[in-house]
């Protein structure tokens, strides 16, 4: 499968609080999801060069070390992968669970949004893909250098002790 133009929507509570180790949902949260999901449908279907079988999802609400990136198969309409993943070390504050995004160059924060990725290439934690924001709160995501891509400190499965912290 080739990645690019997938489109990246990274939100804070779309899903809201997912069961943890299972993809129920209460009526609420599916029809949040369901929402999201329409919204980067109709994007594919006025936009002929993005992937129109896969999307990605990142609820920033659920807490680091559980699951909380979703690969969503657009054509059957589930859930076909899920994992851990970090957020900008930027995006840490000094009260526990809490979380701050922004899109000022230098934060170093998480960016809330919708993301086209790009091409790929190898940077210093191995093959990387460029984003580009699709939306006014993450606009400087190409400026800012934003990229998805992995970190061998993100454990493989979820944690309940896991807490992203950079070096």
């Amino acid at each position: 499968m080739k990645i690019f133009n997938l489109i990246l929507f990274f939100a804070v509570s779309f899903f809201g609080n997912i069961k943890e180790n299972n993809n129920s949902f209460t009526a609420a949260e599916l029809e949040r999801f369901n929402e999201q999901v329409t919204e980067v449908k109709a994007i594919i279907n006025t936009k002929s060069n993005y992937n129109t079988k896969i999307a990605f999802f990142v609820d920033m609400k659920i807490k680091s070390g559980k699951n909380r990136f979703f690969v969503y198969d657009l054509v059957n309409e589930k859930i076909i992968d899920q994992g851990v993943v970090a957020h900008g070390s930027g995006s840490e504050t000094k009260i526990k669970g809490e979380l701050k995004f922004s899109n000022e160059p230098n934060s170093n924060s998480t960016s809330l949004g919708r993301y086209s990725i790009g091409k790929s290439y190898n940077g210093m934690f191995g093959k990387s893909y460029r984003l580009s924001g699709m939306d006014e709160t993450n606009s400087n995501a190409s400026k800012r250098a934003i990229v998805l891509h992995p970190y061998s400190a993100v454990p493989e499965e979820e944690q309940d002790y896991y807490i992203f912290k950079q070096s």
